[in-house]
């Protein structure tokens, strides 16, 4: 895969400048956007591979921005904000959001969260021919090639990265997978930030399985250990 084309949505100069400056420097090439207007016309008209998104643009909030790209596109967004609280992780990442990092950031875990979406789209385009089984577990339907999941035939509204959880929990299924194995696969990697961002996008998916299912339980959490995918009848 070519070095992707990241389109950093920024409205601090000084920190859009920094962004740059690494992407610059690592030779990816990059689109910039000061506010959310500009951010989504940019990513319909040069469809990037990789969105840096902060919230708190000057005209829409970064949280509408992800909405409104994601009506049309799953293209990965990571978003880069002061926000610390969870619950604005959690409506980031419920909202369509890929990643999470929080201001102040280093350099480094920038490029390192970089690399690891640049692998995971490649792998992605590699796998997308050949993995085109059907996966069935009571009313939950897993098509791996279409990227879709259904519940009773109506589709679920789930983001790249919940999918990718279920289908990694399907394919598993009855096993108990740990917090390490399932961030190694998901993201590549197995810091702490990952652990708690592991957390949170296995509340938002069990939450759309369970409310599309009548509360019916899919997922069950090992406190300390994992989750397991449960087989229904």
């Amino acid at each position: 895969m070519n070095k992707p084309m990241i389109l950093v949505v920024e409205d601090d100069a000084p920190v859009r400048n920094l962004m740059v400056t690494t992407l610059k420097t690592h030779d990816y090439k990059y689109l910039t956007a000061a506010n959310g207007s500009e951010a989504i016309a940019l990513a319909a008209s040069h469809n990037p591979d990789v969105i840096f998104l902060d919230l708190g643009l000057p005209d829409i909030d970064g949280i509408e921005v992800i909405h409104q790209i994601r009506t049309w596109s799953n293209m990965p967004i990571i978003v880069i904000s002061a926000r610390s609280e969870d619950d604005d992780k959690i409506e980031a990442l419920d909202a369509g959001a890929d990643d999470y990092l929080t201001k102040p950031f280093s350099v480094e875990e920038l490029l390192a969260r970089l690399r690891v979406t640049v692998r995971r789209l490649a792998l992605i385009n590699t796998n997308k021919e050949a993995d085109s089984s059907v996966y069935i577990n009571g009313n939950l339907r897993i098509d791996y090639l279409a990227g879709c999941a259904f519940i009773n035939e109506e589709e679920l509204k789930l983001t790249p990265i919940e999918f990718k959880l279920l289908c990694l929990l399907a394919k598993n299924t009855g096993k108990v997978l740990t917090h390490t194995y399932i961030t190694q696969n998901i993201w590549g990697r197995s810091w702490d930030n990952d652990i708690a961002s592991l957390r949170v996008f296995m509340v938002t998916l069990r939450k759309k399985l369970e409310s599309a299912n009548g509360s019916c339980q899919f997922i069950q959490t090992h406190v300390g250990i994992g989750y397991r995918m449960l087989r229904v009848e």
